[in-house]
């Protein structure tokens, strides 16, 4: 009868661990950190032009919905140091059933400048997004920088803003994705001597894996960008690793 009993127990606990545990493995919280670095044949942010080929290495740690990231950018100029391009953001953010709200600390003041000159050389910028979902890949995202050196004439805040929609599918093989930007009212993104509404970016990005080895593969992306508000075009092409 003990043994019987026993046996019945042990059963039982076996059977409650074995369901219990997908449901605890979901809830687990996971730390990552991915490296990751793009070659780009020229630099271009939201329809303007900032410098030619770049290397732009990312640094980015993930807990559960919470993600840190750095990004740099350095140009391949070989002109002296004091004239070459530097850019370096740091990303905190939190996703959320397809939201995203993030902080971003932008510096792009150039190779030998002081990086802690916060109030003039960086540019703080409050971020909301939201995906849609595979079933409707419409992302939309909306950017507005609230402090640093985003400011007029009069040193005021200029609260530069950049809505952005993109939508992601795929053709033939390749990944295609369609943006549009647009900036409500004078800013940053504005040619200058105009002012209100601008149309900064219109692109289309077309990334496809290209095969090196059986096992091993690198993504190709080409980025097709008009702008109507600088009157400008280019064609960028780059690879992720």
């Amino acid at each position: 009868m003990k043994k019987t009993t026993i046996t019945r127990y042990t059963i039982t606990s076996i059977l409650i661990i074995a369901i219990s545990t997908p449901l605890f493995a979901q809830e687990k919280k996971i730390f990552e950190i991915t490296p990751a670095v793009d070659l780009v044949s020229s630099y271009v942010w939201r329809g303007g032009y900032e410098t030619g080929a770049s290397i732009q290495p990312t640094l980015t740690f993930t807990y559960d919905r919470l993600s840190l990231e750095a990004w740099g950018s350095t140009d391949f100029s070989t002109a002296s140091d004091e004239h070459r391009s530097k850019e370096i953001n740091l990303t905190l953010g939190y996703e959320i059933k397809g939201f995203n709200v993030a902080l971003i600390d932008y510096w792009w003041s150039g190779e030998g400048a002081r990086y802690g000159r916060y109030s003039t050389d960086h540019y703080f910028e409050a971020v909301i997004s939201y995906h849609f979902g595979e079933s409707f890949p419409l992302a939309l995202s909306w950017n507005t920088f609230f402090a640093g050196g985003d400011k007029n004439e009069k040193g005021d805040q200029n609260y530069s803003t950049y809505i952005e929609a993109t939508y992601d599918f795929n053709l033939l093989g390749v990944e295609l994705t369609p943006a549009i930007g647009i900036s409500p009212w004078t800013g940053m993104y504005n040619k200058t001597g105009k002012t209100g509404f601008a149309i900064p970016a219109i692109s289309l990005t077309a990334t496809k894996e290209i095969r090196i080895t059986d096992t091993f593969s690198l993504p190709l992306f080409t980025q097709a960008v008009v702008s109507p508000e600088n009157d400008d075009v280019f064609l960028v092409v780059g690879i992720s690793f």
